[in-house]
C-alpha cells in the first residue's frame, strides 16, 4: 500500500471539487476586534476585518472578562491540573457552573472542554442510562449530535428539518413503553432558522418523550438574560437538557450542558468524554463565568446585535443578493458553485481586507455554498459599507443571479 499516495488523492478530491479548506492565520489585536492582521502568503501583515467570526457580541474582548482572567490566572496559574476527578476542579469551575445553572433555570450545569465534546459525550451515553433509548434527531442537527447518537449505539430516527408533523409520525410508530429523547436546536448555525420548540416540547410531553435542546448559536444573545431562544420563548422549564457553548456569545471557550441534578449527576458519572478529559484553565472558566454574568444584565448589547443584522441583511437585500433570512443574527448568502464561493472569498480577503470564509460541502448540501456573515456590535458603519461595495462588485464579476428589489 502506498500511503502517501492515498492521502495525495484524498487531499487532491478535495482541490478538485473546489472544497479544500485554507486556514487564515489572522492576528487578533485586543481592544480592536472585529479589526484584525492578516498574514498574506508572501509574509506581508495586511489589516483586515473580520466577518465570519463566532465572537457574536465581542466579548473575547471585553475588559470584564479580561479582568477576571488576569485575576484568576494570577491567583492560580495557566492550567487546571488534571480531570475534574483527579484534580481538576477548582471554585472557578463550580462558580462557573453555578452561573449556568441560574442562566437556563435548572438545578445543575456540567462544562465540558466544548459544546461538540459536551453533545457528543451526553448523547452517547444517554442510552447507557435509559436501556432501550429511542433517539429522534432533526436531520439538520450539528454534527457533534450526530456523532453522540452514533456514538450511543441506540435505535435512532431523523425527522424532516424543523417538521413536526413527520416527528409525529415517527413518535406514533413506537414503543410507547419505550425511552425516547428529540434532539434538536434553536437557531441553526448555517441558514440560521428557528426550531419549532414549542411544539416539539408539546410532543414529547405527550409522547412521554425527553428532550435535548442545542442552544449554541443562541446563548448569551436571545432571552432577557442570555440563556436562548427557550428563555426569549419561556420553554425553558420544558426542556430536559440544554447544550450550550461558551466559545462563541460568551468570547471565551468550552461548552456545557444543564439540567436536573439528577440527570447531570449521571452524565458526570457515566460520560467518558467528560471523565477522561483534562479542565479547562481556571482563567476560562473564570472568564466564562464573567461573560455570563454581565450579558445577564446587559440586554442593550443584544438589541444592537439583532439591529446590526437587520440592517445588513436591508443592505444586502438592496443589492439584489439572494439572503436567507428568518428572522436570526446569522446573514447567509448562497451562491450555490463551490469554486466561485471560494474566489468571491478569497477576493474579499485579498482585495478588500474583508474576511469571511466560504462554507462548502459537508458543512452544508451541495449546490448550497455560500458565504455566511455574522455582524457584530462592534463592527462600524464604514465597515459595512466596505462590504456591501465589494459583495456588489464581486457579484457582478462572477455574472451570479440577483433577486429583484420587490422580491
Amino acid at each position: 500500500m502506498d500511503y502517501d499516495a492515498q492521502l495525495d488523492a484524498a487531499i487532491g478530491r478535495l482541490h478538485d471539487e473546489g472544497r479544500y479548506r485554507t486556514f487564515i492565520d489572522i492576528e487578533r489585536r485586543n481592544g480592536q476586534f472585529p479589526h484584525a492582521n492578516w498574514t498574506r502568503p508572501d509574509g506581508a501583515e495586511q489589516p483586515i476585518t473580520v466577518w465570519c467570526g463566532n465572537d457574536y457580541l465581542g466579548m473575547g474582548q471585553h475588559p470584564v472578562v479580561l479582568s477576571a482572567m488576569h485575576e484568576a490566572l494570577d491567583a492560580t496559574g495557566a492550567g487546571s491540573g488534571g480531570t475534574r476527578n483527579i484534580s481538576g476542579t477548582t471554585v472557578y469551575h463550580r462558580r462557573l457552573e453555578a452561573e449556568l445553572a441560574d442562566l437556563h433555570g435548572k438545578e445543575d450545569a456540567l462544562v465540558f472542554t466544548s459544546a461538540y465534546i459536551a453533545n457528543d459525550a451526553t448523547l452517547s451515553t444517554l442510552p447507557r442510562l435509559f436501556p432501550g433509548l429511542i433517539i429522534i434527531s432533526d436531520e439538520l442537527n450539528h454534527a457533534s449530535m450526530i456523532e453522540g447518537i452514533k456514538h450511543g449505539r441506540c435505535e435512532k430516527h431523523i425527522f424532516r428539518h424543523n417538521d413536526v408533523a413527520h416527528l409525529r409520525e415517527i413518535l406514533e410508530g413506537l414503543d410507547p413503553a419505550a425511552p425516547k429523547l428529540v434532539a434538536f436546536e434553536s437557531v441553526y448555525s448555517m441558514d440560521g432558522d428557528f426550531g419549532p420548540i414549542e411544539q416539539i416540547c408539546d410532543l414529547a410531553e405527550k409522547f412521554g418523550a425527553l428532550t435535548y435542546i442545542d442552544e449554541v448559536h443562541a446563548v448569551g444573545l436571545y432571552g432577557q438574560r442570555g440563556g436562548g431562544v427557550s428563555e426569549r420563548d419561556g420553554l425553558a422549564h420544558r426542556i430536559d437538557i440544554i447544550n450550550g457553548t461558551l466559545g462563541k456569545a460568551y468570547g471565551v471557550m468550552g461548552g456545557y450542558i444543564a439540567a436536573s441534578e439528577r440527570m447531570v449527576d449521571a452524565i458526570r458519572s457515566y460520560a467518558p468524554g467528560f471523565i477522561f478529559t483534562t479542565s479547562i484553565p481556571p482563567a476560562i472558566a473564570a472568564g466564562a463565568a464573567a461573560s455570563i454574568r454581565h450579558l445577564k444584565g446587559d440586554d442593550a448589547l443584544r438589541r444592537r446585535h439583532q439591529e446590526q443584522a437587520r440592517v445588513l441583511k436591508l443592505r444586502l437585500k438592496g443589492i439584489g443578493l439572494p439572503l436567507i433570512d428568518h428572522g436570526s443574527h446569522i446573514v447567509p448568502v448562497p451562491v450555490g458553485d463551490p469554486v466561485k464561493c471560494k474566489m468571491i472569498s478569497d477576493r474579499l480577503l485579498r482585495d478588500n481586507g474583508i474576511y469571511v470564509q466560504p462554507i462548502n460541502f459537508p458543512t452544508v448540501p451541495r449546490g448550497t455554498e455560500r458565504l455566511r456573515f455574522t455582524p457584530s456590535p462592534v463592527h462600524t458603519p464604514q465597515d459595512m459599507d466596505r462590504l456591501v461595495k465589494a459583495l456588489d462588485a464581486l457579484w457582478s464579476q462572477c455574472a451570479l443571479a440577483r433577486q429583484s428589489l420587490s422580491a
